[in-house]
Order: structure tokens, then C-alpha cells, then sequence
């Protein structure tokens, strides 16, 4: 990977819907060299998607949060159970499995409050856990899908 594809990286991230023209003669090439480019990126796995990024407020998701987890079991079985679950729950929208206080993590988005409450039951009541908390959000700062490419 060189800097042309860290740059074609970069513009993609901001819009996945730049055609590959515009891309091109932003990185000074010519067309098929650039979505040859694109091409090996995507089948070596650099570029894993494309996406549509939704508002969820617009959409009526006006509370994000935080979810952490204890557990005192750590099974195969357990933990399939757990997954399983997890992605069972539409909002949950991050899922991820921590180091240190706390085992696993998600980040929720729901109406309001009563619709946490009626994911939260779900939670629960799918699998055993040790101790759920919540962290609910107040307002976001910062908010990106765009990975730092400064020093690739």
C-alpha cells in the first residue's frame, strides 16, 4: 500500500459514494488505474464494506447507551449463549469484549428511555449475568467511522 491508496482510502472514507472519476483525478490517475487500485484494496480485505451512515436521531433513536457487563462465567457455552443474544438485539449496534473491569461492552441506541428498559428486560432475561450497567449518553463530541491514516 503506498500513499495514491492511502489517499484514495482517505476520500473513500469521507464519501463512498465519490465516483471513481472523481476519486481518480483527485489522486492523479487515470481511471481504470485508480478502480484496479480500489479493486486489490477490496479484495485484500483494506476496505471491508460499503455503508450508508444514518442519523439515528432523525430515525427517532434519540438515546445512546452505554452497556457494560460482569460476568463470573467464561464457558464456551456461556459465551455462545451470550452472542447469540446479543445479536438477536437490533440495538445493539457495538459489541465488544473488554480487558480489565468490565467483560464486555455494548453501545445501545433506543427511542428513550422505556425502550431501554424493554431491551435491558430482553438482556437479561437472555442469558445470567454477574452485574449490567449504564452509561447513557448526554451529547455526542465526537463521532467518526474515519480511521486515522496519518503514518501508514
Amino acid at each position: 500500500m503506498d500513499q495514491t491508496d492511502i489517499k484514495i482510502l482517505s476520500l473513500l472514507q469521507k464519501d463512498a459514494g465519490c465516483s471513481v472519476a472523481e476519486i481518480a483525478e483527485q489522486v492523479n490517475l487515470s481511471v481504470t488505474p485508480c478502480w484496479r487500485r480500489i479493486q486489490k484494496l477490496k479484495e485484500d480485505g483494506v476496505i471491508a464494506r460499503n455503508a450508508v451512515l444514518l442519523d439515528p436521531v432523525a430515525l427517532g433513536l434519540k438515546l445512546t447507551v452505554f452497556v457494560t457487563i460482569k460476568t463470573s462465567q467464561h464457558s464456551a457455552k456461556w459465551t455462545r449463549r451470550l452472542i447469540d443474544a446479543v445479536q438477536a438485539l437490533p440495538n445493539v449496534v457495538e459489541f465488544h469484549r473488554m480487558a480489565g473491569d468490565i467483560d464486555y461492552m455494548l453501545k445501545v441506541v433506543v427511542e428513550d428511555m422505556a425502550a431501554y428498559d424493554r431491551f435491558y428486560r430482553r438482556l437479561i432475561d437472555a442469558v445470567d449475568l454477574l452485574d449490567v450497567s449504564a452509561s447513557f449518553s448526554m451529547e455526542v463530541i465526537k463521532s467518526t467511522t474515519e480511521l486515522p491514516l496519518d503514518g501508514l
